[in-house]
């Protein structure tokens, strides 16, 4: 569910009155993570990584509430539930765009996330979802980079991250990911702690 609200009556009111209407209201950070355990499970459990790399996206973004507003055409949206999107290379050689429903559940958010690259990759048709807040993703899995910055078009306002091919040094694995947000969403110290969730996540994520 999703519903307008009164940014006067949240913690991001200075924060919309300021960026709601600036020129370049986007703000990326970059963070090297060490994703050892994610390596070592999609191995051992036959579990794709990219899909690992997004459920431990979702459950860091459900901790942190900042994640449940966005602001959308000048207003600010507050969402009760998480999505987190992917690209998908389809049959046309070209690639569409996959939004998964976040599930605390790994079993569930791994079912969905098959079931619906799957059928976007045959189709060729995006699947949206309009009524949870969408983390998008990229990876450019076959390039190794230290890190991108998306383009600000002023329609899409959602928090993006992007990865490229992860690094084997000795017996750890790491991964240099962009975090790009609107500054109307969250501060630098927000988006900062999502990023050390998220690691946290990924460390832990062997006992779940």
């Amino acid at each position: 569910m999703m519903q307008e609200i009164n940014p006067a009556h949240t913690s991001r009111a200075n924060a919309f009155e300021m960026w709601m209407k600036a020129p370049m209201p986007m703000v990326t950070l970059f963070r090297t993570l060490d994703v050892t355990s994610l390596y070592r499970i999609s191995r051992r459990c036959g579990l794709k990584f990219n899909m690992l790399m997004c459920w431990c996206i979702g459950r860091a973004a459900a901790k942190v509430k900042e994640f449940y507003m966005l602001p959308v055409n000048g207003r600010l949206i507050r969402y009760d539930a998480i999505a987190v999107n992917t690209i998908v290379a389809d049959r046309r050689g070209e690639v569409s765009s996959c939004d998964i429903p976040f599930d605390n559940d790994l079993s569930r958010f791994n079912e969905d996330y098959l079931r619906l690259t799957h059928e976007v990759a045959e189709s060729s048709i995006s699947h949206n979802i309009t009524d949870r807040m969408v983390i998008g993703t990229s990876a450019l899995v076959e390039s190794e980079i230290d890190g991108a910055v998306g383009m600000y078009s002023g329609i899409y306002n959602n928090p993006f991250m992007i990865w490229g091919r992860y690094r084997k040094r000795f017996f750890r694995i790491r991964l240099t990911v962009s975090f790009q947000f609107h500054h109307t969403q969250m501060d630098g110290a927000h988006a900062a702690r999502f990023l050390d969730v998220l690691q946290s996540e990924i460390k832990h994520i062997s006992s779940k």
